[in-house]
């Protein structure tokens, strides 16, 4: 295997904005054997920059435009073929860790781009269960093969051409530090969503918004198996069926605000 202290020729950026408490996790579980580590901020009010310079990032300023257009932007700045792209509030896994030197062993990995099985984490659970994780997007990929799209809300990589790889190891995702941040994280990104969802024609109804919460909940609840959680897991699928019609309100909100041409 590897040298667990051998530098990859992978370039890992993160996109962040006030991020000082949370930041340097993500950082320490990769800067030991990845080449470079890049923080793309977005203007940070705390100490998110000089925290992620001490511990050997580098940092670098881009005005917000959007979750695509960030990343896209953090491509860029990378100097490796190989790219490993981390949410600040995201950390690699010591497996995850192993699994991906383990690829780089033999020099070129098989497949162009792999997914990443990504764990929530909330505040109040002491761990997560490996059942729970159910999103695993491409992660990991050759630029040259694939990118972000540059869309402002939904930050996806395409793959142009060749095979996807899955990886078994976690991204332990701590995405909010209390449910009031939770809550006001919602509030920012579901306007950002309703605001797209109503350029797009969208107009929900008396059915949408009230289907749409229930069955929200039973797909987080029972489809993503927070029933694992116990009690944990109602609160959290009760955070998702708000999430979920939160951005539905405001955006027949904004429809209505575009009738009256406000």
């Amino acid at each position: 295997m590897t040298d667990p202290m051998t530098k990859l020729p992978l370039s890992v950026f993160i996109i962040a904005r006030n991020e000082a408490d949370r930041i340097p996790v993500v950082i320490r579980a990769v800067r030991d054997w990845v080449d470079e580590v890049i923080v793309i901020d977005s203007g940070s009010t705390d100490e998110t920059v000089a925290v992620s310079e001490s511990l050997g990032a580098r940092v670098v300023f881009k005005e917000w435009r959007g979750y695509g257009p960030q990343k896209v932007f953090g491509e860029s700045l990378c100097r490796n073929a190989w790219l490993l792209n981390l949410d600040a509030d995201e950390e690699v896994s010591s497996e995850l860790g192993t699994e991906i030197r383990t690829l780089f062993e033999s020099g070129e990995p098989a497949c162009v781009a792999y997914t990443l099985p990504i764990l929530p984490l909330y505040p109040f659970q002491q761990s997560g269960h490996p059942w729970t994780a159910f999103h695993h997007p491409v992660r990991l990929y050759r630029r040259d093969k694939a990118g972000f799209k540059d869309e402002r809300v939904h930050d996806s990589v395409a793959v142009r051409e060749g095979p996807i790889g899955h990886l078994k190891g976690m991204v332990l995702h701590r995405s909010f530090r209390s449910l009031s941040h939770h809550i006001d994280k919602v509030n920012s990104y579901s306007s950002a969503q309703a605001e797209v969802m109503a350029s797009r024609g969208r107009d929900p109804g008396l059915l949408a918004l009230l289907l749409v919460p229930l069955l929200a909940f039973f797909k987080q609840y029972f489809l993503r198996r927070e029933f694992v959680n116990g009690v944990d897991g109602i609160v959290v699928s009760h955070m998702y069926a708000f999430q979920r019609f939160i951005r539905l309100a405001k955006t027949r909100e904004r429809q209505r605000l575009l009738r009256q041409g406000k």
